[in-house]
């Protein structure tokens, strides 16, 4: 369903109970609120799961660019606003990583928790995003698709028929909503906010991933006391796709270890 916010539509698809206790998920860019299909059915009952398209991706309005952090943060404010959600559990991959450690930061009302998958304080350098918009620019997103599916999958994988599915979602991303997430990505960085956070933490990283190594998502949890990581070995840039059975027993115990679900 698409959700009017005011300032823009997003795209959501819930499922559970209204009643359970919330878990909300944010995509990686260039991918969309699919890329949990396959990781729902394996979590425990009784949750209120709630998964949106970023904006500029999948349904969701996808305005010119560039975006900023502070509007990706602001997306999923209202959102939850909108949904009544208090004290959720954020699961956040890549890019959504991002916006679950801003969220986090500036409403803690809404988080009482967090996943951060495959995902930094810090993504990359502002130089190696400017040369990346500046090379979609010229040659479009199909230029993307080779490389970056090297970063995401081990390279078995790769030839499977579910990294081909998402690299045409790679260019079925809105040009401008792409541009618009990566020159968000290029102007984060949250290492000092996030080392004020104060909350549940579980890390989770891939050992093939090219985008976000071990080290770097180890290296962002180690900001916030208390933190969990886990590392899937066999796993890339996106576990719920590669490995989406072993990614979601690590968020069910997750969970209920915080008391979030029934045990």
């Amino acid at each position: 369903m698409k959700i009017d916010l005011g300032h823009i539509a997003l795209n959501v698809a819930e499922s559970g109970p209204a009643g359970g206790a919330p878990v909300v998920f944010a995509h990686a860019l260039g991918t969309n609120l699919h890329l949990w299909d396959d990781v729902v059915p394996h979590l425990p009952e009784g949750l209120r799961l709630i998964r949106y398209d970023l904006r500029g991706h999948g349904q969701s309005d996808a305005p010119d660019g560039p975006y900023s952090m502070g509007a990706l943060v602001k997306d999923a404010e209202r959102l939850l606003d909108h949904l009544g959600v208090k004290d959720a559990v954020f699961v956040g991959i890549s890019i959504g990583g991002l916006i679950a450690q801003g969220l986090a930061v500036k409403r803690l009302d809404q988080i009482r928790a967090l996943v951060l998958s495959n995902t930094a304080a810090k993504i990359g350098t502002r130089s190696v995003w400017d040369k990346r918009i500046a090379e979609i620019r010229d040659k479009g997103l199909e230029a993307m698709v080779a490389p970056t599916l090297e970063r995401w999958f081990a390279p078995k994988f790769r030839q499977s028929d579910a990294a081909r599915r998402w690299g045409q979602s790679i260019t079925d991303t809105p040009l401008e909503g792409y541009l618009g997430c990566a020159a968000a990505i290029a102007g984060t960085d949250f290492y000092t906010p996030s080392s004020g956070l104060r909350l549940s933490c579980l890390g989770i990283a891939g050992g093939y991933d090219g985008s976000t190594p071990p080290d770097l998502v180890r290296e962002t949890l180690g900001v916030i006391p208390g933190s969990k990581f886990e590392l899937m070995r066999r796993s890339g840039h996106l576990p719920p796709v590669d490995a989406p059975e072993d990614y979601a027993r690590l968020i069910g115990d997750f969970l209920k270890e915080i008391g979030h679900v029934a045990t």
